[in-house]
Order: C-alpha cells, then sequence, then structure tokens
C-alpha cells in the first residue's frame, strides 16, 4: 500500500505540485475519512472502479454523491456500467476500495471525474492507505490527471 502513496507523491512532485499529507487513524467510508481529517465531505474526492461495457474506468466523484449509473450510461453511450468486484478491484489496483487515489492513470485505467469536485478549492482522498490522506487543490489535481469531465454522481 505504500508503494501506491509513493507513486502519487512522486506524480506529484515531478509536476512540481504542492500537497499536505494528513496521517489518522484507518477509516473505511467517505463519512469517517472526512471527520478524521476536518473537512467537509463533499471535498473528498471518491474513486471508484467500474466496468463500463467491457472497459475498466475509474470515476471520481465528490464524497457526499452516488454514481448516477443511468445517467452516465446514457452520456456516455455505454450499454452496461457496474461497479468492479472487490476482487476485480484488488486485481487492477493492489488495493482494497476506500483507499484508492483518484489517478487511475497509475493503474492504466481511464479517468473520469464529476466536475462538481470544483466546488471546492482543496480536495481529499486516501493515497493507497486506509490511514493516509492527501490533500490538494482541485485545479492541481485536473492538471495533473487530466481526467474526462463531466456529471457522474447524483
Amino acid at each position: 500500500m505504500t508503494a501506491v502513496f509513493d507513486q502519487v507523491s512522486r506524480l506529484l512532485t515531478a509536476k512540481s505540485i504542492g500537497f499536505d499529507v494528513i496521517r489518522h487513524h484507518p477509516v473505511f467510508t467517505s463519512e469517517e475519512a472526512a471527520a478524521a481529517r476536518g473537512t467537509p465531505l463533499a471535498s473528498g474526492a471518491k474513486a471508484l472502479i467500474c466496468k463500463a461495457d467491457e472497459q475498466f474506468l475509474m470515476i471520481v466523484l465528490p464524497a457526499d454523491r452516488k454514481l448516477a449509473s443511468k445517467a452516465v450510461r446514457k452520456s456516455a453511450g455505454i450499454k452496461s456500467l457496474r461497479f468492479a468486484s472487490r476482487e476485480e478491484v484488488e486485481q487492477l489496483t493492489g488495493l482494497t476500495p476506500g483507499s484508492i487515489p483518484p489517478f487511475g492513470s497509475l493503474f492504466g485505467l481511464a479517468t473520469w471525474c464529476d466536475e462538481r469536485l470544483a466546488e471546492h478549492t482543496r480536495i481529499n482522498f486516501n493515497a493507497g492507505d486506509h490511514a493516509i490522506s492527501i490533500s490538494m487543490t482541485y485545479a492541481d489535481y485536473i492538471a495533473a490527471e487530466q481526467p474526462k469531465l463531466g456529471l457522474y454522481g447524483e
């Protein structure tokens, strides 16, 4: 798990992007993470691994939103969209759900990001470990990851 934190750190450092590391007790829900970080729930960047037709991808939502499956399928022209199973998530990322940083590029996955995450200047996310979070600006996240922006949550 530390390896993914190191990968995120190296990626951001290589792009001269500032970020803060927040160490806290292990958290397993978005609500627990926001409380441990002392940040608004909606500033959490929740990374979901999904299978869209035959391709896996990462969808990043504000942590106070749920995936709008029907709307995403319709807008993206996808026939089927489902969450990856726990086993698929672990196989694709080497991580457990809830510890995945919002950088699909680290795992060879396309990243789609709900543009409403921009409502917060700073975003927060677990960084490969349930007890380590990163806080960074939304603008820097977009510059570093260059996700496909859209409305993916409800």
